[in-house]
């Protein structure tokens, strides 16, 4: 349903939805941002588009708490307050300082991209600077850092995903860092173990894509007359032959302009994989009867 509502453009309907696409342009952000240096307001941008409408208040959106804000970390099972963060009077100047940090103003000595990049996360996180939210904006910040860094895999890696599959082990991670004399390293190793588990599923996700491809480009018979964007289209098709597609859905998918997205449908329809339906002002592209079948006859006569 996510990827559906991104490719297709729809608005999100419900808030699990929308913290989907609050993430998905915040990532096309920070691939711009990358090029600029941290300052707070561009940690208040973070934290705007991460959380819009999201937010039980939404003039949270990008502010700051104020000292009436009680804003704690608590244990969802017991109540206990497991961290409290320091007084919003602190903020302004744990801002500034955690942005010369990542803009390694004032600073001797190398510290390696990653670890920065993890710091950073741990760092906002711990401020807590925001009424809710922090989490979100804490990751993004890590993104940021990273994608500044060059480590351009990342704009593809979803260290949250990983983080939901042991979110104790995460938070564990923090306290124990709080309560052990503000011991890094325990929120480090924990980070790392995240990244690991991430670049795998990664690597995994691309070999099960290239074994589909492989055996789409098998039932085209090496027919070499569709682009690779037709080919995810079609591969999609195949599995679910009830989808529908427009020019704004195949533009989203490949962050292509409309008239190439226009083209690549144009052509399906031209060689009867796809009907062409026009359904109010817009035109819908779903896949034709016995979609397989077509394929193994074109693959067959190219």
């Amino acid at each position: 349903m996510a990827k559906e509502m991104l490719r297709s453009g729809r608005h999100p309907v419900d808030e699990g939805e929308r913290m989907i696409l609050n993430n998905f342009l915040t990532m096309r952000e920070i691939s711009r941002w990358k090029q600029e240096d941290l300052t707070p307001g561009l940690i208040f941008e973070m934290h705007r588009m991460i959380s819009r409408d999201t937010l039980d208040d939404p003039l949270q959106e990008g502010r700051l708490r104020g000292s009436d804000d009680k804003v704690r970390v608590e244990d969802e099972q017991t109540g206990d307050i497991i961290h409290q963060p320091p007084p919003a009077e602190e903020l302004p100047g744990r801002m500034a300082a955690l942005c010369e940090f990542a803009n390694e103003t004032k600073m001797t000595g190398y510290l390696h991209p990653v670890i920065r990049s993890i710091i950073l996360h741990f760092w906002l996180a711990y401020d807590h600077p925001f009424v809710d939210g922090n989490g979100r904006a804490a990751r993004a910040l890590f993104y940021w850092s990273m994608l500044r860094h060059k480590f351009w895999l990342f704009e593809f890696i979803s260290i949250s995903q990983t983080i939901l599959e042991a979110p104790i082990r995460y938070y564990r991670a923090f306290l124990h860092t709080e309560t052990d004399e503000n011991d890094l390293n325990y929120f480090l190793l924990q980070q790392l173990q995240v990244i690991t588990r991430a670049i795998e599923q990664l690597h995994g996700y691309i070999r099960r894509k290239s074994k589909e491809l492989s055996e789409m480009q098998t039932l085209l018979q090496d027919h070499s007359g569709f682009n690779y964007r037709q080919l995810a289209l079609l591969r999609y098709a195949l599995k679910h032959p009830s989808a529908s597609f427009t020019v704004t859905s195949h533009q989203n998918s490949h962050n292509i302009v409309p008239q190439t997205a226009r083209n690549d449908l144009d052509r399906l329809v031209t060689e009867n994989l796809l009907a062409k339906k026009k359904i109010g002002k817009a035109y819908r592209f779903c896949p034709t009867t016995d979609l397989a079948n077509k394929l193994r006859m074109l693959g067959s006569n190219s």
